[in-house]
């Protein structure tokens, strides 16, 4: 059954990158909770950041004073070493790259990225905001509390972040380009000011643990991460060693079941993912993930005027069981529907890894996984969001494939489709257990119906 989760979270702010915890959404005792790694008690409610992963890691060992302490998988975190609280790529999140961001025209990574970051920033305003109610009796001067975010609550108000969540879709065309431009002046206008009201709520001493000295720059950082990617393991501060058991808990907490569906079943690491990156972005042809319950392997997508196509033949998507596999198929002679795209012959020639990104996996199992976790009494644990990636994923199959019974199953009528409508409006709004059974049984004949298109090559 799915439970509450512990997430490590990076932030980059004023040159330096500070880590720390984040537990998403969870429900207790008919409440539902969420909480950075902090305290807000007092006057001022704060997040305690800390300049590596090792650090973080020394103060769970020691240290029950913050407002994590009391969450029901604290136990298990208290435990873990560095490597275990090193942020994934899609929990780090850059509030100095957000002006540069804004500046490029818009692609799929950049509102993702925005999304995110505008998200987390979202979250620290609502767990940190100690301002009282509307309802409740207040001085002359509450408007001023410095705990309103009266700014983040500005940005977060524009119709044009919200758009942020319907993805790059929102921003083409005309009108597309004009809310972009849009989104940028809200940028210039407020940002600086979201960042000073959140940075008024970050501790960059980590509890009085660590110096601000400690902290190395954010390219100092970053240049350090791509050195040494293993390193993270050996990185912590007393040395201690961590038990079998320790690494096999890790699995329940982190990554969390509210966040995107990730968590791929290759070993690659963010550094390697990400110098990879470059290459396929490039030619327009990425790396695919997919899993289902035959079975996980890798193919190639691109899009040929807005419609999907893969790395196959008569509507079949060859999949191989490995980075390998994949690339020895690339370097071959058969034929398939790629080969007529423009850029395929540096695709045929390069020997950078085929490596997904995060958002180019599609586990339709963990999707299936998790609402049969909700029917059976997990509601409040996993929100519509996690319906979104996979859909995305088994929408192109099925448009390659010509799977026409699949968009019968996702139709606006349809409890699927009605999920996914609100998964694209309130990705955050939490699955009930009814929503979850309804939705079972038309994701496992989608899932079926996706996976005789599939075709596992040795």
């Amino acid at each position: 059954m799915a439970r509450p989760s512990i997430v490590p979270i990076a932030l980059t702010l004023d040159d330096r990158t500070g880590y720390t915890l984040w537990a998403p959404p969870w429900e207790e005792d008919g409440e539902e909770w969420q909480a950075f790694l902090g305290n807000s008690e007092g006057e001022t409610a704060t997040v305690h950041l800390f300049p590596t992963p090792a650090a973080l890691a020394a103060f769970c060992r020691s240290s029950t004073d913050h407002d994590l302490s009391d969450h029901p998988v604290w136990p298990v975190v208290a435990g873990l070493g560095a490597a275990d609280l090193t942020p994934d790529e899609d929990h780090r999140f850059d509030l100095d790259g957000v002006y540069d961001v804004v500046a490029d025209n818009p692609d799929r990574w950049a509102v993702e990225e925005l999304a995110a970051t505008f998200d987390v920033v979202g979250r620290i305003a609502e767990c940190c905001d100690t301002a009282p109610d509307e309802d409740d009796e207040t001085d002359d001067d509450s408007e001023d509390d410095e705990t309103a975010f009266e700014s983040v609550a500005e940005l977060m108000a524009q119709p044009e972040v919200a758009m942020l969540g319907l993805g790059v879709e929102a921003f083409v065309g005309r009108t597309g380009e004009e809310s972009w431009i849009k989104l940028g002046s809200s940028v210039d206008e407020l940002w600086e000011d979201v960042v000073e009201e959140v940075d008024e709520h970050l501790d960059w001493t980590g509890a009085g643990t660590v110096d601000v000295a400690d902290y190395p720059s954010a390219s100092e950082e970053s240049q350090s991460r791509a050195a040494e990617p293993e390193d993270a393991e050996a990185a912590d501060v007393d040395g201690d060693d961590h038990t079998e058991d320790e690494d096999v808990e890790v699995a329940a907490v982190v990554p969390t079941p509210t966040s995107t569906i990730s968590g791929s079943r290759l070993t690659a690491s963010p550094a390697a993912v990400a110098a990879a990156a470059g290459f396929w972005e490039g030619v327009g042809i990425l790396p695919v993930e997919v899993v289902v319950p035959e079975g996980a392997g890798l193919t190639l997508r691109c899009y040929v005027d807005d419609e999907a196509r893969f790395l196959g033949r008569d509507g079949e998507v060859f999949l191989f069981g490995t980075p390998a596999e994949l690339s020895a198929f690339i370097a071959g002679d058969e034929a398939h529907d790629l080969t007529e795209i423009a850029s395929w012959p540096e695709v045929a020639a390069t020997e950078t890894q085929p490596l997904p990104a995060d958002q180019d996996r599609y586990d339709l199992t963990e999707l299936a996984e998790l609402l049969s976790e909700v029917a059976d009494g997990a509601a409040g644990l996993v929100d519509h969001g996690v319906l979104t990636q996979p859909v995305e994923g088994a929408r192109d199959l099925a448009e390659y494939a010509g799977l026409p019974r699949v968009e019968e199953l996702l139709a606006p009528s349809t409890p699927l489709g009605q999920a996914v409508a609100r998964s694209d409006r309130e990705p955050q709004a939490a699955l009930r257990a009814e929503d979850a059974a309804a939705l079972t049984g038309p994701w496992d004949e989608l899932v079926r119906e996706v996976s005789t298109a599939l075709v596992f090559r040795d």
